[in-house]
């Protein structure tokens, strides 16, 4: 409790400073978002998290002259009123639409972590913004300096496509929306484009960058030289192909006059205002995003083989805080015991995202995150959801199992057997009739709404190989309809909540697969589902057909790098 109290002392002074300079910079306030400049969802600037201590993916805080707010989408407002409902009034997302809470206000805006398209959505209505540079507000957000390290090239054994074609896969793009140039500005585009990676941003081996393609295919990486000097020695790059920031626009200035197409999700307002002065802007989705979502058969045998070692991995972690540990560990605890199982395999390099360990009640919080200091004991009584993932040298990895330490009520058998009759139904899908996500997220709930039971999240995520584990367009979602095609990877994760009491989720990844001229998915995680949770009673003899299939799979890819002990259990789900 009395680090909880520093927190918020630290907070409140944090929030005065900021608006000491309201002032002076003619404003009523300030929008502080989740993302950095690059739009990352992992970053190591966090200013929405120093000024608020919401440690969630996703939301922003808006500081006015005599009250907070923090707008989240509805996965966090139990996580958001519990670390930062003391300093701010927590409000859904969607209410920030045209809000009337700052009718008629000035709201400061950084330009270079907001788009046109997020400023017209959220604040033109009924209030006014001002762009504040950043070098007048970056005083009050005093972060570590980190040391970029340089970028690094993926062997075509790996990606399975080199970069050229790629390029020449972009350029074709450009011809047919008849634009002379694309800015890149979201780095995980540039990554797959160029086949390289780096180390700016944890759990994501993100290359912060940006990136102008002319229609001949002529790149200009547009970065620090320090980063870049390893992709002119791998003869990718020459070095008049890099391009520091501070120089941009000369650079600009030096080129053909025509027109651009920028991304309008993360090309920043400030990088638009300067392109704009030269050149003519189309605003398209970057088709990036749309190419490599679309894994060819080298990624996916990368993912099948880093998934493999994941299973294993987990698998072993499983046996052990249910058959092995004998302790009240805590939550901290748990999730660096599962690490170490992972960091047995030479090709683990880090966690793909920070671990999700919640014991009873923090189970019900999303995305909970325990911590060193303030991590809950696991007792026997709890229900365990533990969602994790990995990066390794070939694939990504996001995996969620929720356990039981001892037989739990007939309620929550029955709520944990709904949630998996609707992640059974995901992966069962006909996708011929179910051929977007939209379609399929209706098949998840299916179940859960037999009982008046819902979950406020998505029922699935794009992941990206040996990239973001979170990426779209695709998804399963309400309202989500790309077209579901050969070659994407999904995660399948319905799940269910009880505030302060428990929160169930069972999430595999899934990819699509033809077989015979017909799509369907195919499961790529590979680890036993806690059959202590289930009421059989409530399954159908396909669903139990379709478990026993699983847990098959399970154990015959998994049983050769278990000991005895632990293929005797594995087994047993059989």
């Amino acid at each position: 409790m009395a680090e909880i109290s520093e927190k918020n002392k630290m907070i409140i002074e944090k929030i005065k400073k900021l608006r000491s300079s309201f002032k002076k910079l003619d404003i009523d306030g300030y929008v502080i978002p989740k993302n950095d400049e690059f739009f990352s969802e992992y970053s190591r600037e966090d200013k929405l998290k120093f000024i608020s201590n919401f440690s969630g993916s996703a939301g922003y805080a808006i500081i006015l002259k005599n009250k907070n707010y923090l707008f989240v989408d509805g996965r966090y407002t139990i996580q958001a009123q519990k670390e930062s409902g003391k300093n701010f009034k927590v409000v859904k997302l969607e209410k920030i639409i045209n809000c009337k809470l700052f009718k008629n206000k000035v709201l400061g805006v950084d330009p270079k972590v907001f788009t046109s398209n997020q400023i017209k959505k959220f604040f033109v209505k009924n209030n006014r913004t001002k762009t504040i540079s950043d070098t007048m507000t970056n005083k009050f957000f005093n972060y570590h300096q980190f040391s970029p390290k340089p970028f690094f090239s993926l062997n075509e054994k790996f990606t399975g496509e080199n970069h050229k074609k790629k390029i020449n896969r972009l350029v074709a793009w450009l011809k047919k929306v008849k634009s002379n140039y694309i800015f890149i500005s979201a780095p995980e585009n540039i990554a797959w484009l160029l086949n390289i990676r780096g180390h700016d941003n944890p759990n994501s081996p993100i290359p912060n960058c940006r990136l102008l393609v002319n229609d001949l295919g002529k790149v200009f990486l547009i970065s620090k030289k320090t980063t870049a000097n390893k992709l002119v020695s791998e003869r990718k790059l020459t070095n008049n192909q890099i391009i520091d920031p501070s120089n941009f626009q000369k650079f600009l200035n030096k080129l053909k006059n025509g027109k651009v197409v920028i991304d309008k999700k993360s090309c920043s307002l400030f990088y638009e205002k300067i392109i704009e002065e030269k050149f003519n802007i189309i605003k398209e989705e970057d088709p990036i995003y749309h190419f490599k979502s679309i894994k060819n058969t080298v990624e996916i045998d990368g993912m099948i083989k880093s998934h493999l070692l994941d299973g294993v991995a987990l698998t072993k972690f499983l046996y052990w805080i249910k058959k092995i540990n004998k302790k009240n560990i805590t939550e901290f605890q748990a999730q660096k015991k599962l690490e170490s199982f992972r960091k047995l395999n030479k090709n683990y390099l880090y966690p793909s995202f920070d671990t999700i360990a919640g014991a009873g009640g923090n189970g019900a919080i999303v995305h909970y995150r325990a911590n060193r200091v303030n991590s809950k004991k696991i007792n026997k009584n709890d229900i365990f959801l533990c969602d994790s993932g990995g990066q390794y040298k070939y694939g990504t990895t996001d995996v969620t199992r929720t356990i039981c330490f001892k037989k739990p009520s007939k309620n929550i058998r029955n709520i944990f057997t709904r949630v998996l009759k609707g992640h059974i139904a995901v992966v069962t899908s006909n996708l011929k009739t179910h051929y977007n996500g939209k379609l399929i997220d209706i098949r998840a709930r299916k179940y859960l709404k037999e009982s008046n039971l819902n979950y406020d999240h998505g029922t699935g995520h794009g992941v990206g190989f040996y990239l973001n584990v979170h990426e779209g367009p695709q998804a399963i979602s309400k309202f989500n309809a790309v077209k579901i095609c050969e070659g994407m990877i999904l995660s399948n994760e319905p799940g269910y909540y009880k505030k302060g009491k428990f929160g169930i989720r069972i999430e595999n990844l899934i990819f699509v697969s033809k077989i015979k001229k017909k799509l369907q998915f195919e499961n790529l995680t590979l680890a036993p589902i806690e059959k202590d949770l289930i009421n059989y009673d409530l399954l159908n003899d396909y669903e139990k057909d379709y478990l026993f299939r699983y847990h098959l799979e399970v154990y015959t890819k998994l049983s050769r790098f278990l000991n005895l002990k632990e293929k005797k259990w594995l087994m047993s789900f059989i």
